[in-house]
């Protein structure tokens, strides 16, 4: 009898494998109707020639107004008007293709993602959001349907979200949105060139009016979508090529200078040492137990409650990713250390508590190492909360795609939480957002070993094409 249960069991758990597999192998028979050469074949090509157009030798690295980065501007706009887009560049370098559809009054739909790089990138991330939107609309033109949108809709690609150069995210989504400040074109990089200087190298010339008159009027767009690739682990996990985000975390990022009393590393007594570097490791490793286990740290007091601990558990992480000492040589005791913090969680009251707490903590071992502390708050962004129509409507087109696709009926679409900041941060001040994600193979981002499967680049592309041919 216990023989006979396990084969069953057996047979049961194959049987359901094979199922969930076989839901998503993409038939051959529908491949005329799927549009292969364009969402697929021609997407991919695109993804890995604008993978090739970089500012360094043996590794993909494209910074704002970099000579690569205006190439790979120069090569989309091609791919836009190829599409049957109407192109632009506006004043911050950001890359526009514009159809009016039926109502050229009626509130426009945009869409968008970022096309600069980190250093040593992979090709998917940003790439891939504006490229499966062009090929979607460039579906529509060869079908004869792009004039008969209800409404308008814009292609953009971001020219800096990565912040590499002047180490300030979403320059051209928030210069859209009306959220960056005038002080921003004064921003230098390591080179001592600013913002404005790296846009006059490029032929284009702004100023502080025309930075203002770059925002959109919230009452002519009707929302905005981003298609992304996941950057974490989840949808391959679970077995999906897509899923639908419901938020971004929030994210601090910190300075954190620690000065001590530099001295000779032979002749200064370890009791007597006021050591500014094991100072800063004891502060990181303190970070780590706090971000792993913050219900040790936090009470339910005023500044936290159940939810908010319970949030902090599920979503906060925290990275030291820089540090650095001077004078910086092994036979030195250090006189300063300083490191970066970033911490995110989607709930913004829960991340201020931890920042609360790990200020409190930083000092007192500050001062008990007769060490002195300075933190600094480099950057600050809420957690935004995806709309809940536009969510819905993605999914929805995501359920088709993929059933377009197998032909079998699919099993409900992931919902889950962005950690990683995306332009959809900054145009959530300026109208409603609504973003997707793509499976990428081991979670891996910001890294050569980036990659996502053709067959999901397909399934995105049709996914978007559903969301326009439904919804738009």
């Amino acid at each position: 009898m216990a023989i006979s249960s396990s084969i069953l069991f057996c047979y049961l758990l194959f049987s359901l494998i094979s199922n969930v597999a076989s839901s998503f192998m993409y038939s051959d028979d529908r491949r005329d109707v799927l549009f292969p050469q364009i969402l697929k074949e021609e997407a991919v090509t695109r993804l890995d020639e604008l993978g090739k157009v970089s500012d360094a030798n043996g590794y993909l690295q494209r910074t704002f107004m970099s000579p690569a980065s205006v190439r790979a501007g120069n090569l989309i706009r091609q791919w836009m008007e190829d599409a049957g887009l109407r192109t632009w560049v506006d004043h911050l370098g950001n890359v526009h293709g514009r159809v009016e559809g039926l109502n050229a009054s009626a509130q426009a739909l945009l869409i968008g993602s970022h096309l600069d790089t980190v250093v040593d990138a992979g090709i998917f991330d940003g790439s891939l959001g504006i490229i499966t939107a062009i090929s979607a609309l460039k579906v529509l033109k060869s079908t004869g349907k792009l004039g008969k949108l209800k409404r308008p809709v814009e292609v953009i690609a971001f020219s800096d979200e990565e912040g590499v150069r002047f180490q300030s995210t979403f320059l051209g989504s928030a210069a859209l949105a009306g959220i960056l400040p005038v002080s921003a074109l004064r921003v230098s990089d390591k080179s001592g060139v600013t913002v404005l200087d790296a846009l006059r190298e490029n032929s284009i010339d702004i100023a502080e009016e025309s930075l203002l008159q770059l925002k959109y009027d919230p009452a002519s767009v009707w929302g905005y979508i981003e298609l992304h690739i996941e950057q974490g682990p989840v949808l391959e996990w679970v077995g999906f090529p897509l899923g639908v985000v419901q938020g971004i975390a929030g994210q601090t990022r910190l300075r954190v200078t620690v000065r001590g009393s530099q001295g000779h590393a032979g002749t200064v007594p370890m009791s007597m040492r006021q050591d500014p570097m094991t100072a800063a490791a004891e502060l990181i490793v303190l970070l780590e137990r706090l971000c792993k286990h913050p219900k040790d740290f936090l009470s339910y007091d005023g500044r936290s409650n159940g939810s908010t601990l319970e949030s902090l558990s599920s979503s906060l992480v925290c990275t030291v990713g820089e540090i650095s000492s001077w004078p910086s040589a092994s036979n030195v005791i250090p006189g300063e250390v300083t490191f970066t913090v970033d911490l995110r969680a989607i709930d913004d009251a829960g991340r201020e508590t931890v920042l609360y707490e790990l200020s409190n903590q930083l000092y007192q071992i500050c001062e008990k190492r007769s060490v002195s502390c300075i933190v600094e708050r480099k950057h600050d962004a809420n957690a935004v909360m995806c709309d809940a129509d536009l969510s819905s409507q993605l999914k929805s087109a995501s359920y088709a795609a993929l059933k377009r696709m197998t032909g079998a009926t699919q099993h409900e679409i992931p919902v889950i939480m962005s950690g990683a900041g995306h332009d959809a941060m900054a145009m959530s001040h300026l109208t409603k957002v609504g973003m997707l994600f793509v499976r990428c193979r081991g979670g891996i981002s910001h890294s050569p070993a980036e990659h996502v499967l053709d067959d999901d680049v397909w399934a995105a592309g049709l996914a978007v094409l559903a969301f326009l041919e439904t919804h738009v």
